[in-house]
């Protein structure tokens, strides 16, 4: 298998499956320097980990992380940055009811139809659990994007079901399970998260993620424009169907009046753009906007056929999210992260030396 690699010069790697022994990441092209220590990953990782609350999968894993090389006396060396984390839960109810038969909306006969062979456990290579190392890598990232740049990468689920905040309170998401920015609502989504696993079924979402202080320049036009090299590295979190910069689909039905982002030398009078404009940041919030499928891993029965092509019904009773999107905030927070720590070295590399002229701040001051 390949294309186990994202990124450019920070290029990260990741391997494991959700029912072997470990899962890790080798991080290359961090710079020397770099504070970090084991204990340094345990707030973002306890923030995606499951078995939290009862609206997770209550699958329980300790998520030590091993730092194995690229630290010395506390800093990276610049050399290649190991991480392992030890699988301690593996196990399921039913995985072995799944051998032969394929879960609808699952990547079971898709496996089968390109390798020939699948690792039936967990969902092996395609499970959640491999996102676990790409929250670590990000906290490297989020350290020294904030360090050197003053960037805040941060990010809040903005749609659940049919379910929208009436507003956005930072203070408020990480308060309640499920990363709400409106935590007057958070006993309502208890109550629709309860009926919804009540009736055994399971439900989407939107995750957005907000990156400020982004400095104008990163990024390059056409072929590695920075929407893009976002949208590609979000679109590689499982369960990922769409992704949207700023405004997105909602461009199609606006007028070129208001969508402009007119500027004044105070500052850009709006941000339908999401911050990013020819690929290139602007200097104003980095928005996006990911959506999330619900699962298909159901106890209430559904069609599918057996790798033999015969009809067969699937049933799964294991451990799984009734909202997949509710653990995804710090996952797309670290590829926002990492995407963005990569282009600044990028930046860094080709345009060093450049004398901009003067910055219009990303926003009029109130």
């Amino acid at each position: 298998m390949s294309h186990n690699t994202f990124g450019h010069l920070l290029r990260v790697t990741t391997f494991g499956e959700s029912h072997g022994p470990a899962i890790g990441c080798v991080i290359d092209g961090l710079p020397p320097g770099i504070a970090i220590a084991p204990e340094d990953f345990r707030q973002d990782i306890e923030r995606r980990a499951t078995g939290k609350s009862r609206h997770t999968s209550q699958r329980r894993e300790a998520d030590e992380v091993e730092i194995l090389s690229g630290v010395f006396e506390g800093v990276t060396t610049g050399t290649s940055l190991a991480l392992l984390i030890r699988n301690v839960d593996a196990r399921s109810k039913d995985y072995g009811n799944l051998v032969d038969v394929f879960r609808p909306a699952h990547a079971d006969y898709t496996y089968l139809q390109k390798y020939g062979v699948r690792d039936h456990r967990g969902g092996g290579r395609s499970s959640a659990r491999e996102t676990t190392v790409r929250v670590a890598a990000g906290v490297i990232a989020k350290r020294w994007l904030a360090d050197r740049f003053g960037v805040r990468v941060r990010g809040y689920v903005s749609k659940l079901g049919s379910h929208v905040p009436a507003k956005l309170d930072w203070d408020a998401v990480e308060g309640n399970p499920f990363f709400w920015p409106d935590g007057d609502f958070v006993p309502t989504l208890e109550a629709y998260m309860d009926a919804l696993r009540k009736a055994g079924d399971s439900v989407g979402a939107r995750v957005t993620v907000v990156a400020e202080g982004v400095p104008p320049g990163w990024g390059a036009p056409l072929y590695a424009k920075l929407d893009a090299e976002l949208a590609s590295a979000l679109m590689g979190i499982n369960a990922v169907k769409g992704v949207e910069i700023g405004d997105g689909m909602a461009v199609a039905g606006q007028l070129g009046t208001e969508h402009r982002d007119e500027m004044t030398p105070e500052g850009f009078l709006s941000n339908h753009a999401g911050g990013v404009l020819g690929g290139i940041s602007t200097g104003q919030d980095l928005v996006c906007h990911l959506a999330l499928k619900p699962t298909s891993s159901l106890r209430l029965p559904g069609r599918s056929v057996d790798r033999h092509g015969n009809a067969a019904e699937v049933v799964t009773h294991g451990r799984h999210d009734p909202c997949v999107g509710i653990r995804a905030t710090p996952i797309a927070e670290a590829m926002v992260a990492l995407v963005l720590m990569d282009q600044a070295l990028l930046h860094r590399a080709q345009c060093g030396d450049v004398e901009p002229p003067p910055r219009v701040p990303g926003q009029v001051a109130e």
